[in-house]
């Protein structure tokens, strides 16, 4: 997890990581953001540039609006990325964890809005606030025709000639 909210900063005392990666699976390429680390676009275009195919997102909210934030920006990388989100989260009560006693989710998984995927680029989707398993069919190879012949071609046609991302180490304390 790289951004912390301010309340994990605030009452759990944590600190965000330095590293991010995408990791080769039998899956396709895999990265790994963690709640609040999907409402930075950044993130995802790094990944992108990794050549990911899945973006994974385990989330804990508390309220239905946190929750939409974590959907909307997880369609939205789908979207500008050409690849899939998957969002897992939290649902139920734990009355007896202070801070984690009220949960909100609803697990998803988004694909780029194009011909090959569903119209509202929604490959699947749980019951809002329920415990339950899901499965999705996620096709690669329609990943690959999206980024070199879909109607928009988000990678393809970024300008870095105008801007880029770029990351750097973080600095070290002595």
């Amino acid at each position: 997890k790289i951004h912390i909210t301010p309340h994990e900063r605030r009452d759990w005392v944590i600190e965000g990581g330095h590293e991010f990666e995408v990791f080769e699976t039998d899956a396709g390429r895999v990265a790994i953001l963690i709640c609040y680390d999907i409402e930075f676009p950044e993130l995802g275009r790094i990944a992108a540039e990794k050549e990911v195919d899945i973006i994974c997102v385990p989330f804990w909210t508390d309220t239905k609006n946190g929750y939409l934030r974590v959907r909307h920006c997880a369609q939205a990388r789908a979207i500008e990325n050409e690849c899939y989100v998957v969002i897992t989260g939290s649902v139920g009560n734990l009355p007896k964890v202070e801070n984690l006693d009220v949960q909100y989710a609803q697990s998803s998984v988004f694909s780029p809005s194009d011909f090959a995927f569903p119209h509202d680029a929604v490959m699947a989707e749980t019951t809002p606030n329920t415990e339950m398993i899901m499965f999705s069919d996620m096709d690669l190879d329609k990943l690959k025709l999206v980024r070199n012949e879909g109607s928009v071609t988000n990678l393809l046609d970024r300008r870095v000639d105008l801007y880029q991302i770029k990351t750097r180490k973080p600095a070290v304390e002595s």
